[in-house]
């Protein structure tokens, strides 16, 4: 595996590599909408995102987490670009994480999904969805799989 110059750097200054997770920016094909959902622990309105999964792929993981998350059906997702935000740990730090995030076109919502009982998921305009995430890299994202812009790093 190699590794970015920015994992260099930060290695070299004594940084912390980002942990890696996979999100999903799941769309309605017919109106655009995004579908948000609450994370468990403050309420947040966030994308549904997890940990990869042995045996799986980035994006069989993020339409795993989809699934098991907000109830969503897809069937195929498409890396759209990635984002950086520190994941609280239970101790009252942060650890740097890295979202690879794929596209997901929602084809339906089931009701009886694994977390239902501990989430809100809610669809939302583009331009609200992107006002309501807290991790500003996830809200450019958001806009510009809205414009119809191309995949992207973002910094923040």
């Amino acid at each position: 595996m190699t590794l970015s110059v920015r994992d260099r750097l930060g290695r070299l200054l004594g940084g912390r590599v980002p942990a890696l997770q996979v999100g999903a920016l799941c769309r309605d094909p017919g109106t655009g909408r995004v579908l948000l959902i609450t994370s468990r622990g403050t309420g947040r309105w966030i994308i549904p995102k997890g940990w990869p999964m042995p045996g799986r792929s980035l994006a069989g993981a993020a339409l795993c987490e989809a699934w098991e998350e907000a109830g969503v059906r897809a069937d195929t997702a498409t890396e759209v670009g990635r984002y950086h935000y520190g994941k609280m740990q239970p101790r009252g730090f942060a650890i740097p994480v890295e979202v690879r995030v794929f596209g997901i076109t929602v084809l339906d919502l089931g009701d009886d999904y694994p977390e239902a009982a501990q989430r809100t998921r809610r669809w939302f305009d583009p331009a609200e969805a992107a006002r309501l995430v807290d991790e500003p890299g996830l809200s450019r994202l958001i806009l510009g799989r809205a414009s119809g812009a191309p995949a992207a790093d973002t910094a923040g």
